[in-house]
């Protein structure tokens, strides 16, 4: 496992290594070794799936607050999106920064986001998969999320056009 620092402070973009042979590749995507030996202290507490029918898709931006801050590791196991995450930590320097990153399936990447990150994704091919790893339970009275087109923030998405959304994530509130 390769551990890029992200230019938001404390997120890593992890490159997997793949092993590869006549019957087809292997490579670990989850090591909580390697993952301490990086300075990331992460216990999986649950598993998501994100199925995603068609192109465009966007889900977010969610986060969960405190004190069920909710780390995250996501990779894409079909397809492929556009991940972007958002610092909310207002003692952070990268505080209210956002950066995007492609994860496909056949890019062997891993994102992962520190808790009190926003974090929403936008697909970029029909049926894509998104598979997370979480550091907390889901709490339901503890989960927020912020407009995937807050002025303030300013994501800039891939040929966004009118994205397919649910009204939740469409209407949350600005900063």
């Amino acid at each position: 496992m390769k551990f890029i620092q992200t230019e938001l402070k404390d997120a890593y973009l992890i490159e997997l290594e793949e092993f590869k042979d006549n019957r087809g590749t292997f490579a670990r995507q989850f090591c909580k070794k390697e993952l301490k030996a990086n300075g990331i202290d992460f216990e999986i507490c649950q598993c998501n799936i994100s199925k995603n029918y068609k192109k465009n898709t966007l889900r977010g931006m969610h986060y969960q607050k405190a004190p069920y801050l909710e780390p995250k590791l996501v990779s894409c196991t079909n397809g492929a999106l556009y991940d972007v995450i958002v610092d909310l930590r207002e003692d952070s320097p990268t505080y209210l920064k956002w950066q995007g990153f492609e994860l496909t399936a056949d890019n062997n990447r891993v994102l992962y986001i520190p808790p009190m990150f926003a974090h929403g994704f936008q697909t970029l091919e029909d049926n894509t998969v998104v598979y997370y790893q979480i550091g907390e339970f889901f709490q339901p009275d503890y989960y927020d999320g912020i407009r995937y087109n807050d002025p303030q923030i300013g994501i800039r998405w891939k040929n966004l056009g009118e994205p397919i959304m649910n009204e939740r994530d469409r209407n949350y509130k600005l900063l």
